[in-house]
């Protein structure tokens, strides 16, 4: 069915490049999210989708690819686009609902002015990630509640969650990522991120195709030198000397062996027990018997 040309397609589409290279980079965008979808076990029937939108590449993508999805029938949820506007100076405040209001895509916009409150908090020099997301968290948290939704959609890619793997193994001393699917830890949310499987250059390849009207995250994007730019370096610099290693790796995060790791939380390395080694002939037997063969 997505291969189907003629086949109509969701506003979000509408314009977009006919070159064949644009159409594979489409398809593949669909096919790994509906995968990710599938393998997770994201869709609960009926359910309700608060749909993250923060107005970047990764997020546009995500927006057009689930409503693709719903458009064919392969997403059996209710879709609901929310941007949350955390008081940021000088931005455009009008862009999204203008964007969605077009695109004929069900929203809510939420302001909450969080910005004041991380440049309050963060001493000079620190990096404003941390208190920023769990302030958006709590918020997108409270947003769901009310409209009736079940789980928080994501726009994190396959790059966003190798990224904090290593930001966990270099910074944190533990092996961990973002995961494809979690429950809150109030337990009546889900958090999803239905773009597990896809590369972040697809992304900017294809919102920059379609022209989507890409809004900066100013406060990020103003400080140097955050930790996750230098792991973000330094996975670019493996990816160029050597493409697709990126996609190794994040395979390797799809096949643990606690076994052999060093984790006895995670395995009971104290309950290995070592069996009697088998009855075998003795050696000093088995050399004549392989020079009478010669």
């Amino acid at each position: 069915m997505l291969d189907d040309e003629d086949s109509p397609i969701h506003p979000l589409f509408a314009g977009a490049p006919s070159s064949t290279e644009f159409r594979k980079l489409r398809k593949r965008i669909v096919r790994e999210t509906r995968e990710a979808i599938e393998k997770y076990g994201m869709i609960e029937r009926g359910a309700r989708w608060l749909v993250c939108l923060s107005g970047g590449k990764d997020s546009y993508t995500l927006l057009a690819v689930l409503h693709e999805l719903k458009w064919r029938g392969l997403l059996p949820v209710d879709l609901l686009a929310c941007n949350l506007d955390q008081g940021q100076p000088g931005f455009p405040a009008t862009v999204l609902p203008e964007f969605l209001e077009r695109m004929g895509v069900p929203h809510r916009i939420e302001y909450r002015d969080t910005y004041s409150i991380v440049k309050e908090k963060v001493p000079e020099g620190r990096t404003y990630c941390a208190l920023c997301s769990r302030l958006r968290r709590g918020n997108l948290y409270r947003i769901a509640r009310e409209e009736g939704c079940s789980a928080v959609i994501l726009g994190h890619h396959r790059d966003d969650i190798l990224e904090t793997f290593f930001m966990n193994l270099f910074h944190g001393g533990r092996l961990a990522a973002m995961p494809p699917k979690l429950l809150n830890e109030e337990g009546d949310l889900f958090v999803c991120r239905p773009l597990a499987f896809v590369a972040e250059q697809d992304c900017e390849r294809f919102a920059r195709a379609m022209n989507y009207p890409i809004i900066p995250c100013d406060l990020c994007g103003s400080q140097e030198g955050l930790q996750r730019m230098q792991v973000k370096q330094l996975l670019d610099g493996w990816e160029s000397r050597n493409p697709g290693r990126r996609q190794v790796m994040f395979r390797a995060l799809m096949n643990v062996r606690p076994s052999h790791l060093c984790d006895s939380d995670l395995f009971d390395f104290a309950a290995l027990m070592r069996q009697a080694a088998p009855d075998r002939e003795d050696f000093s037997e088995i050399v004549p018997k392989l020079r009478d063969r010669d």
